[in-house]
């Protein structure tokens, strides 16, 4: 039996993925589970495993390939056994009993000669703001459909050769890696399509900072890592995300979903930008197993080593800057999520207490909501009680 390896979708508006290595040869023996290849995404470079055991065979990228989404780019077979050698129609019967995986798209038929190619709707938005004209394009999809990144590809040569007419190149202009162009995009589309809006709180973290001296102790001794603030955040913001089904749901084709698990995203500062990893489940999880996942994923987008699912399913997103002395700042949404919350330094600030003047070391929360999904009430009372979990965590972690 064979089984299809295809190039996965890991959000809504992936259209197509970079094949960066092959982690095992044509022929070579694998093992389901194990890493296989790694694409690059408009999130991060990911490590994709292997569907089955046996051997690969009947590759149809390479390193450097963009491969639309869906597209069968190998073969797992077992031992002498052929690939099959043709991608089936829609509709046709299957030419083997290849498994499909979760990720695969429909394969699209070729269009007959002549015919017009298919334009996606994000390529037809991106060409009207990049002023491309469709007709010159020739689609890399399948049956010739006009992706997004060839309407970019066409709108970055039409401004190189604008640039290089008439003005000098300069060691001052940076292009960015396709991670941080799409990204870019990304966050654009969010800003300008999505009604944003932004509550704030500050609240003492006195007792934060206390916990963490108390139960890191603790963890640490019998789990070796150190407890981070971000720890902390990741588990009680989850936990109160239980009791505001809003914040954690997702605007998606006009509707407001609920989502029925809670799995808070964490920003991280990568090289070519900023990736937000995932803590699935984290209402569920532990403080000290949210702590080493954490620093897991951590870990593995610095060198390059996601798994999707590292990056996939994401319902809220916390993005903390106070390592960086960041006192306070407003964070874009990441579609369709509701709410991100972005999280500031704790800082030593003088404030009243009883009617005196005393000094407490405050920190700085800022959610910010998408409006189609939450009120202003309810992202109130939401960042209230976040802010009550905040000075009292281990009444929220018991």
């Amino acid at each position: 039996m064979a089984f299809s390896v295809v190039m996965p979708a890991l959000e809504m508006a992936q259209e197509t993925g970079k094949l960066v290595a092959w982690r095992k040869a044509e022929g070579d023996s694998v093992t389901k589970g194990e890493p296989l290849l790694e694409i690059e995404t408009d999130k991060a470079v990911l490590e994709v495993e292997s569907p089955a055991d046996g051997v690969l065979a009947g590759l149809k990228a390479k390193a450097g390939d963009v491969v639309p989404v869906g597209n069968i780019i190998a073969w797992i077979v077992r031992p002498g056994e052929a690939p099959p050698s043709e991608v089936v129609l829609p509709g046709a019967p299957a030419l083997s009993e290849a498994e499909p995986t979760a990720t695969a798209a429909p394969v699209i038929a070729r269009s007959a000669p002549g015919a017009v190619p298919q334009i996606s709707p994000k390529a037809r938005r991106l060409a009207k703001e990049h002023g491309v004209d469709i007709a010159s394009l020739q689609g890399s999809g399948a049956g010739g459909e006009i992706l997004a990144s060839d309407v970019l590809a066409a709108a970055e040569s039409k401004n190189s050769s604008t640039s290089s007419a008439t003005v000098p190149q300069s060691k001052d202009v940076e292009t960015p890696s396709s991670i941080g162009r799409l990204m870019a995009e990304r966050t654009t589309q969010s800003w300008t399509t999505v009604p944003h809006f932004f509550v704030v709180r500050e609240v003492d973290a006195g007792a934060l900072n206390e916990a963490r001296e108390r139960m890191g102790s603790a963890i640490q001794q019998a789990r070796g890592i150190k407890l981070t603030h971000t720890d902390f955040l990741l588990a009680l913001v989850a936990r109160v995300l239980v009791k505001h089904p809003r914040l954690n749901a997702s605007w998606k084709d006009g509707v407001v979903r609920l989502n029925q698990e809670v799995n808070v995203g964490v920003a991280m500062a990568v090289d070519d930008g900023v990736v937000a990893t995932v803590i699935h489940n984290a209402d569920q999880i532990e403080l000290g197993e949210i702590a080493v996942q954490r620093r897991d994923l951590t870990e593995r987008a610095r060198a390059g080593r996601l798994r999707p699912s590292d990056i996939a399913g994401a319902t809220f997103t916390i993005s903390n800057l106070g390592m960086y002395q960041v006192d306070a700042f407003s964070a874009i949404i990441s579609p369709p999520q509701a709410a991100i919350l972005a999280v500031g330094g704790i800082t030593d600030r003088v404030v009243p207490i009883g009617g005196r003047a005393a000094i407490r070391p405050m920190m700085t929360l800022t959610l910010s909501c998408d409006h189609r999904v939450v009120d202003g009430a309810r992202a109130a009372v939401f960042l209230n009680e976040v802010a009550e979990s905040v000075r009292e965590p281990e009444k929220w972690l018991r």
